[in-house]
């Protein structure tokens, strides 16, 4: 079976769904009778009226000497195929709830607004050819029902490298990694770590998105007195290294807005068996974190630094629930046997 993974592709922009589409095209090689390979569509979205453009020549693609074809995003799902199934990570969120949010270039003129009416309906034509739609969590799943009405199963990505997250010992620091962006606010860490004079070190690793943000990391740093407390370090890192900060860490923290899954970096410290600080506007790390197996608080510094103090001033309480989160990750039974298995179902 010739099995096709088709995504998008932004020059010099690597996040979670291209780790997950380099590690899905492996695990399907290394299942008897499984060809895979990977197409990364190039993908740009401004100006609005580019997306048109986009969706084109995603329609105009052809995939001769194709068995299945399994999209991720937006646009490269649109590409047609007989036998398609999409493992839908998100959908083009402009036209749909940031646009509901008053968040979306799309609103700002009628032609925005018409590209997103072609965006909708390119989307309803895509899904009603599929053979499968799967998403990546439940926040996914409902947005997809309340805006196309259209029905999907909830397929959640393994850990690409889950036998690194072993856990190891409580230190005295919290590891924040992933991607370092304005949208998940490592600022925020920051500014609370600044109210708790006796608090935890901080650790934030992961490449910036841009060095505007670095710097602004940089400078909260200096400006609040933390350069003995907060140790930033911008990049890409080896797995390993990645691994060893979460299980060596006494909790890990995620602070992103409105995500669209749990997100590797709390699947990464729940396998570690750390608990994870998150804020109530996280989106769909909600779902797993909880008061049980981490610690949620508004998204503001001094918030923060209560729900920051009260998960690492107790080490045993930091340890239980991490263990409570081991045991939640591991029950979901999320493997990457079962993942493929219904993907080529």
């Amino acid at each position: 079976m010739k099995v096709l993974v088709v995504n998008n592709a932004a020059p010099f922009q690597r996040g979670g769904a291209e780790e997950l589409a380099d590690h899905l095209v492996r695990r399907l090689n290394a299942t008897p009778g499984v060809q895979s390979e990977l197409i990364r569509v190039p993908f740009t979205w401004e100006p609005a009226e580019r997306l048109i453009e986009e969706m084109l020549i995603a329609r105009g693609l052809r995939l001769p000497n194709v068995d299945r074809v399994i999209g991720l995003k937006f646009p490269a799902y649109l590409i047609p195929h007989h036998d398609k199934v999409l493992w839908l990570l998100h959908q083009f969120r402009q036209a749909y709830d940031l646009s509901e949010a008053g968040q979306s270039h799309l609103d700002f003129d009628e032609t925005g607004r018409t590209v997103k009416a072609a965006i909708r309906a390119a989307d309803n034509a895509c899904f009603a050819e599929c053979r499968r739609i799967y998403c990546n969590s439940p926040v996914t799943q409902n947005r997809l029902m309340k805006f196309n009405g259209v029905s999907s199963e909830v397929l959640y990505p393994p850990l690409n490298d889950g036998e690194l997250f072993t856990g190891g010992d409580y230190g005295d620091y919290v590891f924040a990694g992933g991607r370092v962006a304005a949208g998940k606010r490592q600022h925020l860490l920051i500014e609370a770590l600044a109210l708790l004079p006796n608090g935890p070190r901080l650790v934030i690793a992961g490449p910036p998105e841009n060095e505007a943000y670095a710097d602004r990391l940089r400078k909260l740093v200096e400006d609040l007195d933390l350069k003995d407390r907060v140790d930033l370090r911008f990049g890409f890192h080896p797995r390993e290294d990645i691994a060893r900060w979460a299980n060596d860490a006494l909790a890990c923290a995620y602070l992103p807005f409105d995500e669209d899954s749990v997100g590797y970096v709390t699947m990464e410290a729940f396998a570690a068996g750390k608990a994870v600080l998150t804020v109530t506007d996280s989106g769909g790390l909600l779902e797993i974190v909880s008061e049980d197996t981490g610690a949620v608080a508004e998204p503001t510094p001094a918030a923060l630094s209560e729900a920051l103090a009260l998960l690492t001033s107790d080490r045993a309480r930091a340890m239980s629930r991490g263990a409570t989160a081991r045991d939640l990750w591991r029950n979901k039974n999320v493997t990457w046997e079962a993942t493929v298995r219904r993907l080529l179902d």
